[in-house]
């Protein structure tokens, strides 16, 4: 099923309509993100929600670009005294891009798992454990083992990219 194109006018049923705001809105601070990323530009956004309540995107941060804006400023400020203008800022935007990108890998491999779990003929072993051989009981444990590692290693990398958007969720609210 393919992603379809909708007719570009107001969403009449208040529920469709937040849930459209939060995706909508998601996406487009995601563009945000990667215009900064890809192109060093300074961006920001404001946008409220059917509800009233405001959402905003800024880089270096709100109050820089809307003070250069409103000022008609070409050329921001220099500020020493800030580690995130140029290059700490910018790394963390590539790696919020990254942890991105590995949270899309992440649900298609959510995805495919789900199938594969419904799928009963990709079960190695079709017999009760108490009726396994010795053989078909070390390869069970071999299997085991292996899942057991594969398991510890896909959680540190949660783990880690979890920190990451807390930690840049928490660089966000001290910008703003």
């Amino acid at each position: 099923m393919g992603r379809k194109t909708i007719e570009m006018k107001l969403v009449k049923d208040k529920a469709s309509r937040q849930v459209t705001f939060s995706k909508r809105r998601n996406g487009l601070f995601k563009k945000a993100n990667e215009l900064v990323t890809l192109c060093a530009a300074e961006v920001a956004i404001i946008a409220f929600s059917p509800g009233g309540k405001p959402f905003s995107f800024g880089h270096p941060s709100m109050e820089d670009v809307s003070e250069r804006f409103l000022n008609a400023d070409p050329m921001p400020k220099p500020r020493g005294d800030d580690p995130n203008q140029e290059g700490g800022m910018q790394e963390l935007n590539q790696e919020l891009t990254e942890v991105l990108k590995q949270l899309e890998i992440e649900k298609k491999r959510g995805k495919e798992l789900d199938k594969a779990l419904a799928d009963q003929s990709t079960c190695i072993f079709k017999k009760p454990i108490t009726q396994l051989n010795k053989d078909e009981l070390m390869n069970l444990k071999t299997a085991l083992e292996k899942l057991h590692e594969d398991l510890k290693s896909h959680l540190s990398e949660i783990e880690a990219s979890a920190s990451l958007l807390l930690l840049n969720k928490a660089i966000e609210k001290s910008d703003n």
